[in-house]
């Protein structure tokens, strides 16, 4: 006789110890956000408020003003050779960065920790702090904001080149250096092929992530159209700020359209 067991067993997803921990995680992710929005100054009048003042702006922005649209025009080309001329810089400026950031290239360990430090040191800063450094330093205007967005694309670019490095075929290298080849030729013949792919990706992606972030360089007197959006905000000019949002919004599709092409033709 076979015996049936009364009590068929459940099927559980979770184990118990995996229930515990993720209400442990849950909790935790509700104490925090509840310190977070105890420990910061809202003026919750003035939140309550945003909707209807929203209203109020967008409305004084229609219809857009259009009358100085040449000169924003001319502004906004401007825009556009800054974020180029900083991304072309930049590029040049972060491959022997990536080079010595890179375990399997660097020379030795100091290059190896100075070229992470050059590239923590980038991106640790934001684009704004940059200009504003900059602008301290060559005085407002176009200089000013390539050298902040140069300063800025050096950290992203040399870091995903250098990853790039670390993760290329040894044998090709191997190859080459029991040929006795210098470590130019090493360079040039087994490491830039393996990562020409990455280098095209990364430059016409900073290139498009720097074409938005020069929008806003004028708001600190860094040169761009941010320098004609700050001034139609300080005297209230609103449709005339309409008119700079929306160029803005093109020249960000526009370029979103380019990088496009690029990675088709190039990559």
């Amino acid at each position: 006789m076979v015996s049936m067991d009364p009590t068929p067993q459940e099927w559980a997803r979770y184990t118990p110890r995996e229930r515990m921990l993720r209400f442990a995680v849950f909790l935790f992710t509700a104490l925090a956000i509840v310190w977070s929005l105890t420990s910061i100054d809202v003026i919750w009048a003035w939140v309550f408020d945003a909707p209807q003042q929203m209203a109020d702006l967008f409305g004084r922005m229609v219809p857009p003003d259009a009358r100085n649209l040449p000169s924003i025009l001319s502004v906004l080309l401007e825009t556009v050779n800054i974020a180029t001329i900083a991304t072309a810089i930049a590029v040049v400026v972060s491959l022997p960065v990536a080079y010595i950031a890179a375990q399997n290239t660097t020379p030795n360990a100091a290059t190896l920790w100075l070229g992470r430090f050059i590239l923590v040191s980038s991106r640790s800063v934001n684009t704004i702090i940059w200009a504003l450094l900059f602008v301290a330093i060559f005085g407002p205007g176009i200089i000013a904001g390539i050298v902040a967005i140069m300063f800025r694309s050096i950290g992203f670019i040399g870091k995903l080149l250098g990853e790039a490095i670390e993760e290329i075929d040894k044998r090709p290298v191997e190859a080459l250096e029991a040929t006795g080849a210098s470590r130019f030729k090493v360079i040039v013949y087994a490491i830039v092929p393996q990562v020409m792919p990455t280098f095209w990706a990364v430059a016409i992606l900073r290139w498009d992530i720097n074409l938005r972030e020069s929008t806003v360089l004028g708001l600190v007197g860094a040169g761009g159209i941010g320098i004609i959006l700050q001034s139609a905000i300080d005297t209230f000019n609103w449709q005339e700020a309409a008119t700079v949002l929306l160029s803005i919004l093109a020249l960000v599709v526009l370029g979103e359209v380019v990088s496009a092409w690029l990675r088709k033709r190039v990559i």
